[in-house]
């Protein structure tokens, strides 16, 4: 496993990458020409001229997150390529037909992707730092809904930060509508995506896997879960604690379970086993202090969102107190607010989930931003195929991330209609896709019986 660097270690070496990768993402275009020796203007047709929604019977399948709505969103060109990617598992993306027909259809790839999704995610109307901001349509100008919440542009689920001056951030429908350009561009090229974020420098070729944990009923359920994953080949492991209780006898304090649930598990894998910590922000600060402590003191490898992720003050509390790297960023929608957590040593190793910061483009630049800084980022995986995959190409061409995760079990994740499914190999490791694009292509038979219908 990499060590991780010290989040003070600033614009450390591998700045250059990080260089190179912003070159890539001002102008994706002649990245992906250059990587083929083609001039941009040889590229084929990649206007846009149709948007359309697969809506997929999934009501037999596992679903990772709760909100998975079955809907495989299409984007194709007059050059026929489409490109694809799932909305719904991050949050319910009402409506994303009728705002994508205005803004992509009758517009050049060649001319979105570079823009799209370029916002730090603070600036609206009301400059930066601005009055939170709860509108109607949520997204501003091409916005089509209303509510609240990360899929209105208002308070981000799960953590109660809000993106400053009402922000760009979350906004799914430009997170989704990015992910199938880059899709279409690997396509136009015959490519895999991370090869042209790399930028033409070396990428990695497979990552190492390790199990990421269900929030399993009770502390007895987690040994034999780990016992299994070790069993498949898996090298690491991380906990998702569900409510820290015992299968029977009185109720205890959620994060006394959990700290059994840490014992235990070393304890059956033993001290070379990797393993990682992950509430989900359910601690307070005297639990997430007591539970680092004892992470600590068995040589876990990292803590995940130990507290909410407004409590900045107590992040960097625990930064400060605790040995092993505290991992946030997966509820920060804003990558001027990973800068700012950054700067004020609020995290050890910056997480991110794509969909939040705007796509590939995005994420790229979070992760880049934590690069420029000496520090890993792990962005997650979590989901179905889709979104593996989206996530899988930040990862491989990322200098400073080195973990894949995989929800455990691997199944869950499985989709008929991909022809590929993510699986570690004999020692541990998934390896790249080679297929261009997404890299994990549609099976359109297996596709089309699942489709309850297509949206025009």
């Amino acid at each position: 496993m990499n060590p991780t660097t010290s989040r003070r270690n600033f614009l450390a070496g591998s700045t250059g990458f990080a260089a190179a990768g912003f070159a890539t993402l001002a102008n994706p275009i002649a990245a992906a020409a250059q990587s083929v020796d083609v001039k941009p203007g040889d590229l084929p047709d990649l206007t846009i001229k149709e948007v359309k929604v697969y809506v997929t019977d999934i009501s037999k399948l596992h679903k990772l997150n709760s909100s998975e709505t079955g809907e495989l969103i299409s984007i194709v060109t007059n050059s026929g390529i489409e490109g694809n990617y799932t909305i719904g598992d991050r949050d319910i993306t009402v409506g994303w037909l009728d705002w994508a027909k205005p803004v992509l259809v009758g517009k050049s790839v060649i001319d979105l992707l570079p823009t799209l999704t370029s916002t730090t995610g603070m600036k609206a109307r009301a400059g930066f730092d601005g009055p939170v901001v709860r509108r109607p349509g949520g997204m501003g100008a091409v916005g089509a809904r209303t509510g609240t919440g990360p899929a209105y542009g208002g308070a981000a689920a799960g953590s109660g930060v809000f993106t400053r001056g009402g922000g760009s951030w979350p906004n799914y429908y430009t997170a989704a509508a990015d992910v199938c350009m880059w899709d279409i561009l690997g396509k136009a090229v015959n490519r895999p995506i991370y090869k042209i974020l790399s930028g033409g420098a070396p990428t990695k070729e497979r990552m190492m896997a390790y199990a990421s944990s269900q929030h399993l009923p009770t502390v007895e359920d987690y040994v034999p879960d780990v016992l299994k994953a070790r069993e498949l080949g898996y090298k690491a492991y991380k906990i998702h604690p569900g409510q820290g209780q015992h299968a029977s006898g009185p109720e205890i304090p959620s994060y006394l379970g959990h700290m059994e649930e840490i014992r235990a598990i070393r304890k059956a894998v033993g001290d070379e086993f990797v393993l990682m910590h992950d509430p989900v922000q359910q601690y307070n600060r005297y639990e997430a202090m007591a539970v680092g402590r004892l992470l600590d003191e068995l040589n876990y490898a990292w803590f995940e969102d130990p507290v909410r992720s407004t409590d900045q003050e107590g992040l960097i509390e625990l930064c400060a107190a605790l040995n092993l790297p505290i991992h946030v960023g997966e509820f920060l929608y804003s990558i001027a607010d990973f800068g700012d957590y950054i700067k004020r040593d609020a995290l050890d190793v910056v997480r991110l989930i794509a969909d939040n910061v705007g796509g590939i483009s995005g994420a790229m630049r979070v992760g880049l931003l934590a690069d420029a800084h000496g520090m890993e980022c792990t962005p997650h995986n979590w989901g179905n195929t889709g979104d593996m995959a989206l996530h899988f190409h930040v990862e491989l061409a990322l200098p400073n991330s080195y973990w894949f995760e995989m929800p455990f079990p691997a199944e869950y994740a499985d989709r008929p209609y991909y022809k590929d499914k993510f699986r570690i190999d004999a020692e541990g490791y998934v390896h790249a896709p080679t297929a261009p694009g997404l890299g994990y292509p549609l099976d359109m038979n297996a596709l089309g019986n699942m489709t309850k219908r297509i949206d025009r």
